[in-house]
């Protein structure tokens, strides 16, 4: 459900200083020219210790009616998760790497673009889940995604950026291995040899592990479960590059080695146990339970109105259309 955002005059900023390739002194400063003419802004920063989760929490039980958060997915992800059934909006302010939960949604990716949106956008009520007990925004990848995660460390990814998980994905597609599954919904139970396994709620087209289906519905009240199944290296980066394109195109897969399907909650077992990435963070291993949460997050998302066609004449009885040549300026 999307609706009229109304800005409250007061929120709290959760801001991450180490998230990025900026300078997060300089981004501070950005948010705060744009927002704090219009809003009163109580600003907290995310330590080692205390996370955007925790900040969140301490918020709530103040009372406070809006929350933004600046970061990379992690931030972002542990302050939703904090947010989860409790109607209180959320504004993204996306700081980081991969910055696939703006992606996801259509939010502006740059400060200045996420702070107007804050200012004028609307409020959309998304479905949110929770994996292992643990709230749960955007995706839970089981094996190759999480191994993928795991390789592309703090300092590459200060380095290299969005290139670390490539490089990442690269270096893990030589160490190819697969995997015993079993799948279980509330209706079946599926066992398969697979090599990746994504639980997903919201992702964006690169995201591609998660886009076996040809469209990720973000408020359907289901899971997207994909399954990458490759035979060998070959079929595997065969697979992934498919999926790439799929998506791009808003196609469902088509190949033997994808399945896909929906549910409101999945179990996945793993033999052997396979690492788990939850929102872009490692959080152990297999087994994973996964239950969504129907409509359980306010975000403050862009207001998109779309304009009324100007012209539209085929189809109209005995039509012709010339076009004519354009008018010589008049000699004065």
């Amino acid at each position: 459900m999307v609706k009229r955002f109304d800005m409250t005059r007061s929120a709290v900023l959760i801001f991450n200083p180490v998230a990025g390739q900026n300078d997060p002194e300089q981004d501070l400063a950005q948010i705060r020219k744009i927002l704090e003419p219009d809003i009163d802004l109580e600003i907290l920063l995310t330590t080692p210790e205390v996370d955007a989760g925790i900040l969140a929490g301490e918020a709530l039980a103040r009372g406070v009616e809006t929350v933004i958060v600046s970061g990379g997915d992690g931030t972002i992800s542990a302050a939703a998760a904090a947010l989860v059934g409790t109607n209180i909006p959320l504004g993204v302010i996306s700081r980081g790497t991969a910055n696939a939960f703006a992606a996801a949604l259509g939010i502006p990716n740059t400060i200045q673009g996420a702070c107007e949106t804050i200012l004028g956008g609307v409020t959309q009520t998304i479905d949110a889940a929770y994996c292992n007990g643990k709230p749960m925004v955007l995706l839970a990848g089981v094996g190759f995604e999480a191994e993928t995660v795991e390789k592309a460390d703090r300092e590459a990814k200060n380095r290299f950026g969005m290139l670390a998980y490539i490089l990442a994905g690269v270096q893990q597609l030589r160490e190819f291995e697969r995997f015993e599954a079993e799948i279980e919904t509330e209706s079946k139970i599926i066992t398969v040899t697979a090599a990746a396994v994504t639980v997903a709620n919201i992702a964006p087209p690169t995201s591609i592990l998660a886009q076996g289906p040809a469209g990720l519905v973000v408020d359907d009240g289901l899971l997207d479960v994909t399954v990458v199944a490759p035979i060998n290296l070959a079929g595997a980066i065969a697979a992934s590059y498919h999926l790439l394109q799929s998506a791009l195109a808003g196609n469902a897969s088509e190949r033997d080695d994808i399945g896909y399907l929906r549910t409101r909650k999945v179990k996945i077992s793993a033999q052997p146990p396979q690492k788990v990435v939850l929102d872009g963070e490692l959080i152990g291993n297999t087994p994973i339970e996964v239950e969504c949460v129907p409509g359980g997050l306010t975000l403050i998302v862009p207001l998109v109105e779309e304009a009324p066609p100007s012209e539209k004449l085929s189809g109209l009885s005995g039509l012709k259309i010339e076009s004519k040549a354009p008018l010589e300026s008049e000699e004065v």
